[in-house]
């Protein structure tokens, strides 16, 4: 079993990959979370991207940490580097969805078009990845 801690060092693992990767496909806009901020203080999310950034990392965070609790708790477990990968994946992929439809489109009133879709999906996929990559490494290890 992962610990919290594991999970709050994965979740900042995977969320610094994932920016990179963000930031490798081209997306030099400031992330939909600024569009949160913007939506709460007012102003633009241009004028909110190190705030937006800053919020990423900390639901970044705390996803890991509620990754390798949740795991077990679904009777679930991360016994192996594949099988940590593998489910990595899947809450990637839950995580995409949840913040295409929950965050972007109802919370923040966001229509991102195709490019922004594909880049969201792809570094939510990459996250998950990553984390459970490093939460199936540090359970083998």
């Amino acid at each position: 079993m992962a610990s919290v801690i594991a999970g709050l060092a994965g979740g900042v693992v995977a969320t610094i990959v994932m920016t990179v990767a963000m930031m490798m496909m081209g997306d030099d806009g400031p992330p939909p979370t600024a569009g949160l901020v913007a939506k709460f203080a007012g102003g633009q999310p241009e004028d909110y991207a190190m705030p937006g950034m800053v919020l990423h990392l900390l639901y970044g965070v705390v996803a890991g940490a509620v990754f390798a609790v949740g795991v077990p708790i679904l009777g679930l477990s991360l016994g192996s580097i594949s099988v940590a990968v593998g489910l990595g994946l899947a809450y990637g992929l839950v995580l995409m969805i949840g913040g295409m439809i929950f965050w972007m489109r109802l919370v923040i009133g966001m229509e991102p078009d195709k490019g922004t879709m594909m880049t969201f999906g792809t570094v939510h996929v990459i996250y998950g990845v990553v984390l459970g990559a490093f939460l199936g490494a540090e359970i083998v290890a």
